[in-house]
């Protein structure tokens, strides 16, 4: 048979509903989008959890409890490959702040590096020429970006605000001023590090900001929030999710669509080979058919996905749609090579056992 024919056969097949076309188009879609629905949902709680974690602050470790170098502190933002996306700064305890609206009321403040603005901003381009004030504060004190304070020591700068919920961090930063000085400027308390991913060799780092001699051996490292497990590995919650076998359920039922669409036409199939067409013409107008409704529902399948990865995901839409496509892929090469199999294994010698079986 010449290939034009082939083709126009297969796609009148279709049209026809020979194929059953639409049936197995449905069939397709739905276990390529619910299968792969289900894996973009888990992957997509999976990122939600672990933004909440950044966002709480639930992987900031702190040293406490000895003399912190504010310098080295700072610098360990820049600590290597290992430290991608770290935010480090150091602090200590400052001065009682009375502001001239409020005289009979004095509220605490901490002195910060500028990592330590950087870290509470997360941003660092973080302004540090004047205060920084949480929000409550600024609610409060009727104050924004720019706005001048007035205390008993003068008129101070507000550089910038920050939310710092009551999620289970410190709460330290809750009600305060925040006042940036230079990490140079004498030594600090402790010192946060707030990175993603998280590095193994974090405790180390923040031992290395101790100052030596200075009654540093009672120094531990602890989290700025305790309400949120210590030990997460976010990669090891994504390699271990219970769907990560959901392509191997999809290239299952791919498999059984793709047998039950030629096996339901075996006597046609054979009846064809009787009638003198040839094997490699049969095969490749069941390639053809199963391709067409196969690949379109594949399509839409991928189609809706990457509409759910984008309005849903609270980060990289593309890692979520990368995980959830490979189960509509796998069903669509589960489809195709079943197929092709089965078209293969019929033969024309079988005519007359389909024909009884009919």
């Amino acid at each position: 048979m010449r290939l034009g024919s082939v083709l126009s056969e297969a796609l009148r097949n279709i049209g026809s509903d020979v194929s059953r076309a639409f049936a197995m188009f449905l069939a397709v879609l739905l276990s390529g989008t619910l299968l792969g629905g289900y894996e973009a949902m888990t992957v997509i709680d999976l990122e939600s959890q672990a933004v909440q974690r950044i966002n709480a602050y639930a992987d900031v470790n702190a040293i406490v409890g000895g003399t912190v170098d504010g310098t080295a502190c700072d610098r360990l933002s820049d600590a290597g490959d290992g430290m991608t996306g770290t935010l480090a700064g150091a602090m200590r305890a400052g001065k009682q702040v009375v502001p001239l609206a409020t005289p009979g009321k004095d509220i605490s403040s901490y002195d910060v590096t500028p990592g330590m603005i950087r870290l509470i901003a997360g941003n660092a381009k973080a302004d540090v020429s004047g205060v920084w004030v949480p929000r409550d504060v600024a609610k409060d004190f009727g104050l924004a970006v720019g706005s001048a304070l007035q205390t008993r020591e003068g008129t101070t700068r507000v550089a910038g605000v920050f939310d710092w919920p009551n999620d289970g961090r410190d709460t330290r930063f809750a009600y305060a001023f925040i006042v940036p000085v230079s990490a140079s400027a004498s030594t600090f308390n402790e010192c946060w590090v707030k990175q993603w991913p998280v590095d193994g060799q974090t405790e180390n780092l923040l031992y290395a900001t101790l100052v030596a001699g200075s009654g540093s051996s009672n120094a531990g490292v602890t989290q700025v929030n305790k309400g949120f497990d210590a030990h997460y590995d976010a990669r090891a919650s994504y390699l271990n999710r219970s769907t990560r076998w959901m392509p191997w359920v999809g290239l299952a039922i791919g498999v059984l669509v793709g047998v039950f669409g030629v096996r339901r036409r075996r006597l046609e199939y054979a009846g064809a080979l009787h009638s003198g067409q040839s094997k490699g013409a049969q095969l490749l107008g069941i390639g053809v058919e199963t391709g067409v409704w196969a690949g379109l529902a594949t399509f839409a399948s991928c189609a809706l996905l990457l509409a759910y990865a984008v309005r849903m995901s609270r980060s990289d839409w593309v890692a979520v749609l990368a995980a959830a496509v490979r189960t509509p892929l796998a069903v669509f090469a589960g489809v195709m090579v079943a197929s092709l199999l089965v078209g293969l294994l019929i033969r024309e010698s079988q005519l007359f056992r389909f024909f009884k079986k009919r």
